[in-house]
């Protein structure tokens, strides 16, 4: 599973970006400024940075510059600036990619997994006992047939993916699904998806090996 940084000020794009990156089987980190985007970097390994030119405390030429001293990451702009002094400037500094505001979220993906690519960075199938989950291709197969998920059974499975092992409220999941289908999620709907899922995936649906249910809290995915 591809890691990624994101940095950026506006809080409203980072929760709303997290939140479907995280749908679409990545897992994101954030940092709102400079200084803590470089500490983040430091620390972790990236996979991708996505990075805005503007931040409160400081540029994002600066952090793509101090990051490509540190590491060889593929970084992808996201601003407003579209002029062309901007687009030159980052690429001069390494970044991979250009996006300009506001952007289309599966058109960024789409790039995203390109600059992967490029970098030979791409994590694109995870296995789950006999279920194998293509990410690059947005297939589930379960000994080798495939499974045809919806595409809300789709999204609801890579963020288990996306936090295997951690307990996930149903408050949580219905966060994170809520405009995945095109009408309204309820609490009702989120048990029929997760029956379904199991359906399909589980061996024996009524005692679960891979969406486990824990007790007083909500659901996980299985280590």
């Amino acid at each position: 599973m591809n890691r990624v940084l994101i940095v950026e000020d506006d809080a409203a794009i980072v929760k709303t970006l997290s939140e479907f990156l995280a749908g679409e089987g990545f897992s994101c980190e954030t940092a709102n400024g400079q200084e803590r985007a470089l500490e983040l970097f430091e620390e972790n390994d990236f996979d991708l940075v996505l990075l805005d030119v503007s931040l409160a405390d400081g540029s994002g030429f600066v952090v793509c510059s101090a990051m490509k001293r540190m590491k060889d990451t593929p970084v992808i702009f996201l601003t407003a600036s579209g002029d062309e002094h901007s687009v030159v400037t980052g690429l001069e500094l390494g970044a991979d990619d250009y996006v300009a505001k506001p952007f289309r979220p599966r058109e960024l993906v789409s790039r995203m997994k390109t600059v992967l690519r490029r970098a030979g960075k791409t994590q694109s199938t995870v296995e789950l006992g006999n279920v194998r989950v293509d990410m690059e291709r947005g297939t589930v197969t379960k000994n080798g047939a495939d499974l045809c998920l919806s595409a809300l059974e789709y999204r609801l499975l890579l963020i288990f993916i996306n936090n295997r092992g951690r307990a996930l409220t149903r408050a949580q999941l219905l966060e994170h699904i809520w405009d995945a289908a095109g009408d309204f999620v309820n609490d009702n709907t989120l048990t029929v998806y997760i029956k379904r899922l199991r359906d399909k995936l589980e061996d024996d649906p009524q005692n679960p090996a891979i969406i486990k249910t824990v007790r007083n809290v909500g659901y996980k995915l299985s280590e």
